[in-house]
């Protein structure tokens, strides 16, 4: 173990340099987030509830395009190890024909059939005119996002993360400076509601595509080749579409699965109280665990160089030493939140959202599951996201993820919650014990080494 430990110089310079961008990255789009919500907010509730609404299709976007950044990182950083940059152009090209093409088919049919798509949502016949005057706008900020979201992650698996922080925050800047003028009509311009604010986010993903096409044709680091993005040949995209479904499926069946607990929750004694304590617990714990994410992508990205490089009798060490890494970051962020917890919840967090007496008692009971579960959570996602999916074993991490959750966690969940009439406590406990399972499967895979896979070839032509 403390042989694992010792790596080579500049190995966890590189790792922590690594996730300090990505960290940045994600607390910009949450804040973005959590601007856009404010700001869409002030125009009234059923505004708000429009906007939630016309964004509910575009979740599945959302997967398609995570899981196709997914399918590139995976292969990305395996061929930057090898330095095979010709190759990665063409891996970027498929992963930019995949995104834009499903996100643009998805916008057409939002922009032409707003109104029958919505219906199939709610039935609320105020709140859809306001959807679709939404949806028909910003589905096209998809198709411009997924073209910079493929180069980022690009980008992020040849150890540039800085990337993804530039564009992002300008991008961020950009679009809360454009909902003030176009949701309030300033600057002289007319006020267009929550189609300003689909304008907008259409615009800064605009701007965030534009920076990325001249950062790529300037790029050392990755020199250009239009002719391989455009046309990257049928044996790479066999390859990507081997390592990218797998990716792709768990993406959406694991968003799908836990999608559904709010459901249980919302069919127990008190549901008010309990949504209202999990959405407020949930937030928290997002702000606690962005960690969570950069640890993960950092592992994906260092496991990945060194298989391409062929230093094979390095990975596993060097597994050993993310997952340490994984683990200690998480025990930092779960004391954190326990201070949060103890000093700021009552008096600061709780007085905010006007939270009932029983609601703020679950939320605390929540709060106190998840600083226990947030080290655990950190650890399995850098063995799991991290190094496996890293290593090319995206269909173990597949299975892996989706026994826990569909398996045990759903299961338990509902037979505790609608059948067994089992506290909120109980509930949350069932939910939690995914982590368990997933400790305990990813631990046996990783030990066991088969999770290492070279998935590069040699120089195609």
């Amino acid at each position: 173990m403390l042989a694992a430990i010792r790596q080579p110089k500049g190995f966890y310079k590189t790792a922590f340099l690594l996730m300090i961008p990505i960290i940045l990255q994600n607390m910009i789009t949450q804040m973005v987030a959590l601007a856009d919500t404010f700001m869409v907010g002030v125009l009234g509730e059923e505004f708000l509830a429009a906007v939630t609404m016309a964004n509910t299709p575009f979740f599945i976007v959302m997967l398609i395009t995570f899981g196709a950044q997914g399918g590139v990182s995976v292969m990305v950083s395996q061929y930057w190890g090898k330095g095979d940059a010709r190759t990665i152009n063409r891996i970027m090209g498929i992963g930019i024909y995949v995104s834009a093409s499903f996100c643009l088919i998805v916008s057409v049919a939002m922009a032409m059939y707003p109104e029958k798509v919505l219906s199939l949502i709610t039935d609320n016949q105020e709140l859809i005119p306001l959807g679709c005057d939404y949806a028909r706008i910003v589905g096209f900020s998809y198709v411009f996002s997924s073209i910079s979201g493929v180069y980022i992650a690009t980008q992020r698996s040849m150890e540039n993360t800085k990337l993804g922080v530039l564009v992002l925050s300008t991008s961020a800047g950009i679009n809360v400076f454009l909902n003030w003028v176009l949701i309030f009509g300033k600057l002289g311009l007319p006020a267009l509601g929550v189609a300003g604010a689909a304008l907008a986010t259409l615009l800064s993903r605009v701007v965030e595509v534009i920076i990325v096409s001249i950062y790529a044709m300037r790029s050392k680091r990755l020199p250009l080749v239009p002719k391989l993005v455009l046309c990257p040949g049928k044996i790479i995209v066999g390859d990507f579409f081997k390592y990218a479904s797998p990716v792709i499926l768990n993406e959406a069946l694991w968003s799908l699965g836990t999608s559904l607990y709010p459901v249980i929750m919302g069919h127990m004694e008190g549901s008010t109280q309990i949504l209202a304590a999990f959405t407020i617990a949930g937030n928290l714990e997002r702000i606690f665990t962005t960690t969570v994410f950069a640890v993960g992508s950092a592992a994906s990205v260092i496991i990945g160089r060194e298989i391409g490089a062929g230093r094979r009798d390095r990975v596993y060490d060097a597994g050993v030493s993310l997952a340490l890494m994984g683990f200690l970051t998480g025990l930092v962020a779960a004391v954190l939140f326990f201070m949060v917890r103890t000093f700021l919840l009552g008096p600061v967090i709780y007085p905010l959202f006007k939270l009932s007496m029983d609601a703020r008692d679950i939320a605390t009971t929540m709060i106190t599951i998840l600083c226990v579960n947030v080290p655990i959570r950190t650890l399995n996602f850098t063995i799991i996201i991290g190094i496996l999916r890293g290593g090319g074993d995206v269909r173990a991490v597949m299975i892996i993820d989706l026994v826990g959750l569909y398996f045990l966690a759903l299961p338990a969940a509902a037979i505790s919650g609608l059948v067994l009439k089992a506290g909120i406590t109980v509930v949350y406990l069932c939910i939690c014990a995914e982590e368990i399972f997933k400790l305990t499967a990813s631990i046996l895979r990783f030990r066991s080494k088969k999770w290492i896979n070279d998935v590069t070839r040699e120089q195609i032509e």
